[in-house]
């Protein structure tokens, strides 16, 4: 078939997205911190926005008008200096004369008087933790070693990591600091025997063998258990362990609750990590009309069209035609990012409400009455689309009677139930189990087969596999490692 070039008209149908509806889309989905950050880029970049500041000038009372009065009036007056001094002798003073015969009658001039020291920097008062590798260095710098295994130990703390463990070989380090690997085998010796206990360890056994060894327990069954049986130990194995070591239970349990008090994170009291908090973008509060929403917009700048600059692109024949475009592409920027912050409030709003129409009986009660719902529930009821409610409850936070809970807690499948035809939210029956699990007796832990038998008596009807799932996602051990013996 011969090649050949043609023109044909076609007519098709495609969705595109315009700059406006991705702004719209993007402010959609942002949680709170990051749309501050973007309102803040944004009111620097553009300059037809302005942030709108309340007026916050309280009213003066007599006392301090007629103070500011007498302030006046003594700044207005002429001091003795300028009444001596005429403006030819003005254009000759200089800063030395000045303090010269400032300091004429004797007077300390404070911090002009030579050999006086400068007051601390506020940055010396600064609080900050120290953090591992600090706490280690001070005890290296402190030892009473050669300076080639000082400097070796410095080597061994830059490679520790956060939990405290070392994370290079001997031969690592000696081939880093180009030492053999003697020298890095003292040098990690002494870290070793820094505090915390523990610290500097290659693996799990290693830092519980430290810390046992500082505790004068070498040779004693928990430091034979950690030798030889930790697999058995993490199974909570302990006839198994009391056989192979011919030793009486209670003697290994004793040996266990010593093992138990170990740290197995030396570094866990040094972490530098500070504490996140979760700032709810939406507030529930109960009144006697029901539920009122209150939309957090504490932390985001308040923004405006810049009247100034309107008024001057209406201005003919003011700027070039470059300059007229981009003072128009801006213009459109703001007028667009404005609306879609009312149309962000507005959805969000709306979507907050109907969750709460569906899930009533949970803010008037607890978990348990949570009911299952989905995404197309939301979406029918608002005439929206599913990706819409998606972008609207990922990553943001509702805060209500019963604490801070994120948007997709609300949402969850359902399960057969005999009393409810429309079936019982996962949720709730996620919290049935932890309730479950937290009444029963630790010595004769409850097995997963029992829990589903007392969920059904609750009407609730679900696998034992479906168990085991979620008792995995509330990071509940199975019935063996929740078995306690004292």
């Amino acid at each position: 078939m011969a090649l050949e070039h043609k023109l044909e008209l076609k007519l098709s149908q495609k969705l595109v997205l315009t700059p406006q509806l991705q702004m719209a889309i993007k402010l959609l989905q942002m949680p709170q911190l990051e749309l501050s950050q973007t309102l803040t880029q944004e009111l620097v970049e553009n300059p037809f926005l302005e942030e709108v500041v309340e007026d916050t000038k309280e009213e003066l009372t007599r006392e301090e008008v007629e103070s500011m009065e007498v302030q006046e009036e003594t700044d207005d007056a002429e001091s003795p200096l300028e009444r001596v001094m005429s403006d030819e002798n003005l254009s000759r003073f200089t800063v030395d004369d000045y303090f010269e015969e400032r300091g004429s009658d004797g007077r300390d001039l404070g911090y002009f008087t030579p050999g006086t020291e400068a007051p601390p920097s506020f940055e010396q008062f600064v609080n900050q933790s120290p953090d591992i590798y600090d706490h280690l260095l001070w005890q290296l710098r402190l030892s009473d070693v050669a300076e080639e295994i000082r400097q070796v130990g410095e080597v061994v703390i830059g490679n520790i990591d956060e939990n405290g463990y070392l994370s290079a070989t001997d031969e690592e380090i000696a081939k880093s600091f180009n030492t053999d690997v003697v020298m890095a085998g003292k040098a990690v010796d002494l870290v070793q025997s820094f505090d915390p206990p523990g610290i500097g360890a290659r693996d799990l056994k290693e830092c519980l063998l430290l810390q046992l060894r500082l505790l004068g327990l070498t040779g004693s069954l928990a430091e034979k258990i950690i030798l030889s049986d930790m697999e058995e130990l993490r199974k909570k194995n302990y006839h198994q362990i009391a056989r192979q070591h011919s030793a009486p239970l209670d003697d290994v349990l004793a040996a266990v609750k010593v093992i138990e008090g170990l740290e197995p994170k030396p570094a866990r009291n040094f972490s530098g990590a500070g504490t996140n908090y979760v700032v709810p973008d939406v507030f529930i509060v109960k009144n006697d009309e029901g539920y009122q929403i209150i939309l957090n917009d504490e932390r985001l700048p308040k923004l405006k069209i810049n009247s100034y600059y309107k008024k001057l692109l209406l201005q003919k024949n003011s700027f070039s035609k470059e300059e007229r475009q981009f003072l128009d592409e801006k213009l459109r920027s703001a007028t667009w990012l404005l609306k879609s912050l009312d149309q962000r409030n507005r959805t969000i709003y709306r979507v907050t409400e109907s969750i709460i129409n569906f899930q009533r009986d949970f803010f008037d009660g607890n978990v348990q009455n949570l009911k299952p719902l989905n995404l197309r529930n939301v979406a029918l009821d608002l005439g929206l689309h599913e990706s819409t409610i998606s972008r609207v409850t990922s990553n943001k936070y509702m805060s209500c009677g019963h604490g801070v809970f994120c948007f997709k807690f609300f949402f969850s499948s359902a399960l057969q139930s005999k009393g409810n035809t429309e079936g019982v939210s996962s949720t709730s029956v996620k919290d049935l189990i932890k309730k479950i699990v937290s009444e029963e007796d630790t010595k004769k832990p409850l097995s997963d087969q029992i829990i589903v038998g007392m969920l059904k008596n609750s009407d609730v009807t679900i696998a034992r596999r479906t168990v085991a799932k979620y008792r995995e996602e509330l990071k509940i051990p199975s019935q063996n490692q929740r078995r306690r013996f004292d």
